[in-house]
């Protein structure tokens, strides 16, 4: 097992330098480079020639790279222009936000999808089968943007249950404090996940049925039950670890979205704001956590993979 998670570690280490790397190659192909970002269309060439000058971009690639990785480890993502502040200080104030989204909805998801995928072998061929089947596809389908609006009209606007947006003010802390103004975003971000989740679960649970060791629980007289939750259930849900490392790339993305619809204060607004304004040092800045923090969810879902499933530790012995 300690090799398999090395093996891991040395992977992600690897994707997250590469990362790196694809960031620093962006903020140089950019059109007019950061210096036109920053000080706008209307510079002149004389400005340009000084900020490329101030702030190392005349140097040679691999020195200004090795300056842009120190950076990195300090902490430093560059300065946002329009925002009059450091790109970390930035992204430190909305990460915890969005950290609040992106969590507490794939918990749900996974409190619904897991429930649900189960009801829908239990229900096999049954008519509520075809239901759940009919309405996975149709909210997997579904863009988030136009989930969030008709939940929006119709439970915010009509019933009135439910605020319409945030305080861009709020802290993380003061969000869970108002659990209704986290209802909407938080059921139009994972309903897309629970969507996907419950056809995988559905699937996983079907497959464990048919194994050996269910066949022969069942020879023994085990109890229904207990077939389906003490041994097709606990080997069902391992691939959920895999498919949710997995599916981080599309819940962050996905919270972009949402959060603009929302108006959340979180990380996924203020890139949509960054790429509204042409504030460059903030999309990279944002790109690259986003990159990383998928990057160690992936890890983590190895990992998790590899405790949960005895046949990993022994396998990589």
């Amino acid at each position: 097992m300690i090799g398999f998670l090395a093996r891991r570690l040395v992977q992600a280490i690897i994707v997250v330098i590469g990362v790196l790397l694809l960031v620093f190659l962006l903020a140089h192909i950019i059109p007019g480079g950061e210096a036109r970002a920053a000080l706008g269309p209307r510079a002149t060439r004389a400005q340009v020639a000084q900020f490329n000058r101030i702030n190392g971009f005349t140097l040679p690639l691999w020195d200004q790279f090795y300056r842009y990785l120190d950076n990195i480890v300090h902490l430093n993502l560059g300065y946002s222009y329009s925002y009059n502040q450091g790109v970390w200080a930035l992204i430190a104030s909305r990460l915890p936000r969005t950290i609040v989204l992106v969590g507490l909805s794939t918990i749900l998801a996974l409190v619904i999808a897991i429930p649900l995928g189960i009801l829908q072998v239990v229900r096999r061929n049954h008519p509520s089968d075809y239901v759940m089947t009919g309405l996975s596809f149709l909210f997997y389908a579904m863009p988030a943007f136009l989930l969030g609006e008709l939940l929006i009209l119709y439970f915010a606007v009509d019933l009135k249950w439910f605020p319409v947006g945030f305080s861009q003010s709020e802290t993380a802390i003061d969000i869970l404090k108002d659990p209704r103004s986290l209802v909407l975003p938080m059921f139009t971000l994972a309903a897309l996940t629970i969507a996907s989740f419950s056809r995988y679960m559905r699937s996983s649970m079907m497959e464990a049925m048919t194994e050996d060791y269910v066949r022969t629980a069942k020879a023994k007289g085990a109890a229904p039950r207990r077939v389906l939750y003490g041994h097709a259930l606990r080997n069902a849900i391992i691939p959920i670890l895999t498919l949710l490392g997995l599916s981080i790339p599309a819940i962050v993305s996905g919270a972009v979205i949402t959060e603009t619809v929302f108006n959340y204060p979180g990380m996924g607004f203020l890139t949509v704001e960054a790429a509204m304004k042409t504030d460059v040092p903030v999309i990279l800045g944002t790109t690259l956590v986003a990159t990383v923090a998928t990057v160690i969810g992936s890890l983590l879902a190895d990992v998790l993979y590899a405790v949960a499933d005895p046949r990993i530790r022994y396998a990589r012995r």
